[in-house]
C-alpha cells in the first residue's frame, strides 16, 4: 500500500496529529512489535533519575497539552 499525503502543505500541529492518530492505532498491537532492548536501559536510568528527584514524568495528556501550546507558541515558558 502506498500513501500519498501532502506533507508540503500539512502543518506541523497537522503533523503532529497524523502522527498521534498513527501512534494510537500501532499502540492497540503492542505485542506486534517488540521493544528492543536498550529501551529497557533507558526506562531504568529515568527511573533512577526521578528517584533522584532530577526528572519527573508527565502523563500523556498533560505531557501531549504541553507539546500543542509550545508548537502553537501558546506557552508562557
Amino acid at each position: 500500500m502506498s500513501i500519498d499525503l501532502p506533507l508540503e502543505k500539512m502543518t506541523l500541529a497537522d503533523k503532529l496529529e497524523a502522527m498521534e492518530l498513527l501512534w494510537a492505532d500501532i499502540s492497540k498491537h503492542r505485542n506486534a512489535l517488540p521493544s528492543p532492548a536498550w529501551h529497557k536501559d533507558v526506562l531504568n536510568e529515568r527511573r533512577r533519575l526521578v528517584a533522584a528527584g532530577k526528572l519527573r514524568f508527565l502523563d500523556w495528556d498533560t505531557a501531549i497539552a504541553e507539546l500543542r501550546e509550545e508548537v502553537r507558541g501558546d506557552s508562557a515558558t
